[in-house]
């Protein structure tokens, strides 16, 4: 840029900051405010580096209006969650090949892999009914992930995640699998004996054996036969090996046959023993099940740890790497507190989430890592009625005009039966007054207009922001597939390793960063002019 230019910028920005600062939101306050966000908008230069590095975090469930709630949650309306300020903005289509309102399985085929596919299918496309174990062994079906194509290159991979590790959204990392629920050998069908479960080809399989940093819950699909405790117990819900394997052992032998370093913890005390420098791999397993919920969980040495902690420790050993580095990081729980219709907790998993991203972002440098965030599917919890301004997200909004009984700001469409709205009274069916609970409380559920298992997922677009190299590439309404084909062209990965993006992009960018400039500098001084 021309000495010219940075003087012009430079006194634009003297000019900008002249007037004294409102404190009072009237019109010099919001013309201030997206003046100097116009500005900044206008001398932003796209980054056409190829990305050494990329990390994908996925707020599992993480709907728009969760967003939007959690934000408020943690700071107020005006505040912003930690990747809400990066430059570039998308929204994804959710559906599947088969359902207009998708499952985390197929979801994170499309995202990790590049192709949508069925409903709870893992890593295989739409030529793989549900549950049909032959027509997942067929090679041609396979979807290989974003992991895969990293490794292609040399470089080194990882995932962590607060759910257990070969839940719905990791296992297309690694995985082939006509159903998502095949975590272990007990789910399986008599019929499917000829497909691996998702455990296995974890530790078994390749891209899963490279995989150099693993982390989350899911004790129970890797070890038989274990008892749980009043802290960690056994997930019911999922799969729970009775073959007498020891998964965790062989993943252990076979690093030793390989002689390459590494470490399996299963507490925060064994976590924070790790000597980064000297591992290769680290496998953190530290639930039978999922990791609890945030509010609940042990942050003692014996305990679990947070989303944040497990996110450093990864990027301390996939960091050591020359060729780069690949990361994928799900805050799983968002989903798993709002199927139980309790917003409270999906709002605190969110802003954990968004911890562990601003945690990440003092870590890397986005000149050369591409840092994705994003969510799989959207939840049926609203945000609605018109409660005043700094009211409590989780309050109640006001009065129905119709039944004269109080509703909260947020509800559920679906729900379980925690999320009953009504009971029987005199014969006749009353809604249930939320005013006379604590609705701020973890365990309080919203009321839901249709009461089924569990709230379900939405169908609805999801977000996702971007920032580093190529990350302006996400800018439209994309088909959710479209992620992977950015990682992969970003970073020079699976089918784009041969394609250099540099100079035609680079041309372009001059021309446009230069226009930005002068634009941005007539605009503010016609701002000023005519006020």
């Amino acid at each position: 840029m021309s000495e010219a230019i940075v003087s012009c910028v430079k006194i634009s920005i003297l000019l900008l900051f002249l007037p004294t600062v409102s404190t009072i939101e009237d019109s010099k306050h919001w013309h201030r405010l997206a003046e100097e966000e116009l500005t900044e908008s206008l001398s932003y230069k796209w980054n056409t580096n190829i990305a050494k590095n990329v990390i994908i975090f996925v707020g599992d469930g993480m709907s728009p209006d969760t967003i939007t709630a959690s934000r408020i949650f943690k700071n107020g309306e005006t505040s912003y969650l930690s990747w809400e300020k990066f430059p570039h903005i998308g929204l994804l289509k959710t559906y599947n090949t088969n359902k207009q309102v998708p499952d985390s399985a197929s979801t994170a085929t499309a995202i990790f892999g590049g192709v949508k596919t069925n409903f709870k299918v893992v890593g295989v496309d739409m030529n793989v009914p549900l549950a049909d174990c032959e027509a997942s062994l067929n090679t041609d079906f396979h979807v290989q992930s974003i992991i895969s194509w990293a490794q292609e290159v040399g470089k080194s991979t990882g995932f962590v995640t607060t759910t257990r590790v070969t839940h719905a959204t990791p296992a297309p990392l690694y995985a082939h699998c006509p159903d998502r629920r095949w975590e272990c050998e007990a789910k399986k069908p008599a019929n499917a004996e000829k497909c691996k479960d998702i455990a296995r080809q974890l530790i078994e399989n390749e891209p899963g054996k490279s995989i150099k940093v693993i982390m989350g819950g899911g004790r129970q699909m890797l070890q038989s036969l274990l008892n749980g405790t009043a802290s960690d117990p056994i997930d019911k819900w999922a799969c729970r090996s009775k073959d007498g394997r020891d998964l965790i052992e062989k993943w252990r032998q076979d690093k030793k046959s390989r002689k390459i370093s590494f470490e399996v913890v299963q507490n925060n005390e064994e976590l924070s023993k790790v000597d980064y420098e000297k591992t290769e791999f680290l496998f953190g397993i530290f639930a039978n099940g999922h990791i609890a919920m945030d509010w609940q969980r042990d942050k003692s040495p014996k305990g679990q740890p947070s989303l944040e902690e497990m996110t450093a420790a990864a990027i301390k050993i996939l960091d050591k790497s020359d060729k780069g580095y690949l990361l994928v990081v799900e805050g799983g729980l968002i989903d798993f507190a709002h199927h139980r219709g309790h917003a409270a907790q999906a709002l605190l998993e969110t802003v954990r989430f968004s911890e562990a991203i601003n945690a990440t972002l003092k870590l890397v440098n986005t000149e050369e890592t591409l840092v994705i965030v994003t969510s799989d599917h959207t939840h049926s919890m609203a945000f609605n009625g018109y409660s005043e301004r700094g009211s409590s997200i989780l309050g109640v909004a006001q009065k129905s005009k119709f039944d004269k009984i109080s509703y909260t700001t947020l509800t559920y469409n679906t729900g379980g039966p925690n999320n009953i709205a009504y009971k029987v009274r005199n014969g006749e069916a009353v809604r249930m007054d939320p005013s006379l609970n604590d609705t701020t409380h973890y365990n309080y559920s919203q009321q839901a207009a249709i009461i089924s298992d569990e709230a379900y997922h939405g169908g609805g677009d999801v977000a996702v922001y971007a920032i580093g190299p190529q990350a302006h590439l996400f800018h439209s309404t994309h088909e959710q597939n479209f992620v992977a084909h950015v990682i992969a062209y970003a970073a020079k990965i699976g089918p784009y390793k041969k394609v250099d993006h540099r100079k035609k992009s680079g041309a372009n960018q001059q021309w446009i960063t230069h226009s930005s400039v002068i634009i941005s500098i007539i605009m503010i001084v016609l701002f000023k002019i005519y006020h």
